[in-house]
Order: structure tokens, then C-alpha cells, then sequence
């Protein structure tokens, strides 16, 4: 690991569901990590976690040589973008791995470059769950001197990364991976709906289609939430799922290239969301197709009885 990396704090601006579960791979690994969100009690379990706060996105920049973005917005990060853009420390390098519209994510670096700072395109494949078990991957993108600079923090926060092309390439291939990741979490949960409706226990069929060729990462992952119905637990909330859904929904109508599989489960998040599920993870697509085929759960001592 490069001296140079370890004697100089990570910045992370964002510190939310991904933000934080970064932050904590990256203590774990010994580095020192300043960090910034405009939720004050964000910033105060940051504290609590080990690192250090900063009272803005600018004094991160000011402090740390590679900084970390995971922003909910292309606001936010225009708005990180400018208080980034100054020229008083050198070689600067920001990661940029929120989901975003790569229009958004070209402005940004321009205001970047100007002040003399690189930034990569890194969006993340995985969930907060998998972010706080180092189980990520990173689509690389951007200049590859200043990818082979990051090795060693990637290394620290995600299982492995790929250096996939100039900038905005890992943008696209997140956009791909999450469309499948969209398509997977309703099947998921029409397959276990399906199982319910039959009379099926939905934890035991969950473990014995999970082990054979029906079995997706999808169904590993979100699952559990799935046979609780318990989705308070969120490692990817609606509310910003709902963001990814229009971002490659448009991404895919500007190249003509028609998702129906993916498109057909947009309305069903739109309508877990309007249920009043928003702050609650994707799985909650779950109670949607339960209402769709007229399920009602049995009670939960019902339900242990069963399991004996």
C-alpha cells in the first residue's frame, strides 16, 4: 500500500446507507477517514464510529487527497462539485460512485479538471448490506494512472473492481447490472408469492430453489426480507430506488433500445411506494404481488406452528 495514501486521511461525502458502510471498511483498514453530510446526525455517528467529521464538503477536500462521493442527487453533487473546485492542494482525486445521469456526472468533472482535480466514475454494484461486509464491486472509469492511484482504498471497501473503460463506461455498466438487479428483486418475489399462494412453507422453498439452477443473487439477498415480510431493514430504500429507476429508464430510450422485462417492473415500485413504503427496501415489492394475488400471510403463531 502507497505511503503517500496512508499519510493523508479519505475523504467521504455522503454518509448515508452506502456512505457509512464505506467509512466503516475503510477504519477497519486503518485509514483515517474525514467525512461530511448534511445531516447533522449523520455526522455525529461518524463521529461515533471513528472518524473524524468536517463541518463541510469543501473542508474534506481541504483535508484529504482522494475523496469519496455517494450522493442521492445530481444536485448534490453539482453542489459538491463547486465546493470541491478550488486549487489550493494538488493532485486531488474524486471518486465519484453514486447513481447518476452521466449528463450530471460530465458537468462535474469539467468544474473538476478546471480547478485541476481528476475524478473518476465509480458507481457500485451491491447493497448497503453488502457494503457493510466489503462484498462490492467497483465499475471503474476515467484515467487509468488515476485508477491505479486508488487501488489500495478500493481494495479497503469492496470485494473486487474493475477498470472498464473512459470515463462515463462505468456509469453504463452499472446502469446494465441494474437492470437486471430490478428485474431479479420482483422475480424473486413473484416466485416466493407464487409459493406462498400454494401453500408452500416460503422459508423452505427459499432454501431449496436458492440451491438450484432458479437460485439468483436477488433471491439470496433479499430473500429473508421476503419470507418475514419484513422490510424495515433497508439496504436500498425505494424512495432512492425510484431515482435509479428513471435513470435507466432514460438512459435505455436514448439509445432506442427497448427493456421490456425491466419496464414492466417499474409500476410495480411505483406502487409499493405509493402503498406509503418509500423509506422501506425494494423487497416491499413483495406486498404488492401479495395484494395482486389476493394473499393474506397467516399469523405469525400460525406460522411457527407450521415451521415445528
Amino acid at each position: 500500500m502507497s505511503a503517500r495514501i496512508v499519510s493523508s486521511p479519505i475523504g467521504v461525502i455522503g454518509l448515508g446507507i452506502m456512505g457509512s458502510a464505506i467509512t466503516a471498511s475503510l477504519l477497519r483498514a486503518g485509514y483515517e477517514v474525514v467525512g461530511y453530510d448534511i445531516a447533522a446526525a449523520r455526522r455525529r455517528e461518524h463521529t461515533r464510529a471513528g472518524g473524524r467529521a468536517a463541518r463541510s464538503a469543501a473542508d474534506v477536500g481541504r483535508a484529504a487527497e482522494i475523496v469519496i462521493c455517494s450522493l442521492p442527487s445530481a444536485a448534490a453533487l453539482d453542489a459538491v462539485a463547486a465546493a470541491l473546485a478550488f486549487k489550493q492542494r494538488a493532485s486531488r482525486i474524486v471518486i465519484e460512485t453514486s447513481t447518476l445521469p452521466i449528463p450530471a456526472k460530465l458537468a462535474a468533472r469539467r468544474r473538476l479538471a478546471a480547478a485541476g482535480v481528476t475524478m473518476l466514475d465509480c458507481p457500485l454494484s451491491g447493497t448497503g448490506a453488502q457494503a457493510r461486509t466489503r462484498d462490492l464491486v467497483v465499475f471503474a472509469s476515467g484515467p487509468r494512472t488515476a485508477y491505479r492511484r486508488i487501488v489500495p482504498v478500493l481494495d479497503a471497501f469492496a470485494r473486487a473492481h474493475h477498470h472498464v473503460g473512459p470515463f462515463g463506461a462505468g456509469s453504463k455498466t452499472k446502469f446494465v447490472a441494474n437492470l437486471l438487479v430490478g428485474i431479479h428483486n420482483v422475480a424473486a418475489a413473484e416466485a416466493l408469492v407464487l409459493a406462498m399462494k400454494a401453500g408452500l412453507d416460503p422459508a423452505r422453498t427459499l432454501a431449496i430453489v436458492a440451491d438450484g439452477a432458479g437460485g439468483s443473487r436477488m433471491l439470496q439477498v433479499r430473500g429473508p426480507s421476503m419470507v418475514r415480510g419484513d422490510y424495515s431493514n433497508a439496504m436500498n430504500r425505494l424512495s432512492l430506488w425510484a431515482k435509479d429507476l428513471a435513470v435507466i429508464t432514460e438512459f435505455a430510450r436514448g439509445l432506442g433500445c427497448p427493456t421490456p422485462l425491466f419496464s414492466a417492473t417499474v409500476p410495480l415500485y411505483e406502487t409499493a411506494t405509493g402503498m406509503g413504503r418509500e423509506d422501506e427496501d425494494t423487497a416491499a415489492v413483495c406486498a404488492v404481488l401479495e395484494s395482486m394475488a389476493g394473499y393474506r400471510r397467516p399469523p405469525k403463531s400460525s406460522r411457527r406452528r407450521v415451521l415445528k
